[in-house]
């Protein structure tokens, strides 16, 4: 559903990516690990259109999209929850789903709403109460919830887990699996938490200083007799 070819990436005159062939297909859970500054976040960035393109392609759903700004990759059904700045800490929680919802008409938005509230319980509770008001896990449900009022066909998601507590991190990766199981959702997730986030996907990259440094099964990326120094880069 999603691919890059050849793809040369950053942010003005900067490169971070280096001939970057990335895929994530329909339906499946594609993770993206590495360590900081590896370029993780710039891949996404590449895709939604908010980096500089300087070679190669992005497609989506075999369309070329390279170099498309956000709107328009939105309205083709791409949805990023990007790792800070993904709420509006003063409007209430409800508020912030009709924003991400303004370009549905009332039926569609009442029938997505309905679906958010029911992935997402404690939001629904907390409907009234100001997104600021919320524990840091969730404020990152709030925030996937913002994305799936989109209609998305698939999910962006970055760093959803940082700053979280062991046990919210599950939680929520648990959310993400149910993204893919219960409505059949394509996500790629950038996550630094990567053995958690390597057990729930089905394919993985890891990339190093903007190259990617493995591509296949996310199991055999976990059981490398030299896993650490891989993920780190070391020769």
């Amino acid at each position: 559903m999603i691919r890059t070819s050849g793809l040369v990436a950053g942010y003005g005159k900067l490169k971070v990516l280096f001939n970057v062939n990335f895929s994530a297909d329909a339906g499946r859970i594609t993770v993206v690990v590495g360590p900081n500054g590896a370029g993780k976040t710039t891949l996404l960035n590449s895709i939604m259109g908010l980096a500089t393109i300087h070679d190669g392609r992005v497609l989506f759903q075999d369309q070329d999209i390279t170099g498309w700004p956000p709107h328009k990759t939105s309205k083709l059904g791409l949805s990023y929850v990007p790792q800070m700045g993904n709420v509006f800490s003063n409007l209430t929680v409800e508020e912030n789903l009709r924003v991400a919802g303004y370009l549905l008409d009332r039926d569609r938005f009442l029938d997505r709403l309905a679906l958010v509230y029911e992935m997402f319980p404690v939001l629904k509770s907390f409907r009234y109460r100001r997104a600021g008001t919320l524990s840091g896990g969730e404020r990152r449900m709030l925030a996937i919830g913002m994305g799936l009022m989109k209609e998305p066909k698939a999910m962006l998601l970055d760093e959803i887990t940082t700053d979280l507590a062991p046990i919210l991190v599950k939680k929520v990766l648990e959310k993400v699996v149910e993204l893919r199981d219960q409505l059949r959702l394509t996500v790629v997730l950038v996550e630094q938490y990567a053995i958690r986030a390597l057990q729930i996907a089905e394919r993985a990259y890891l990339l190093v200083s903007g190259v990617v440094r493995y591509e296949g099964n996310p199991q055999d990326l976990l059981s490398h007799r030299e896993f650490s120094k891989l993920y780190l880069g070391i020769s």
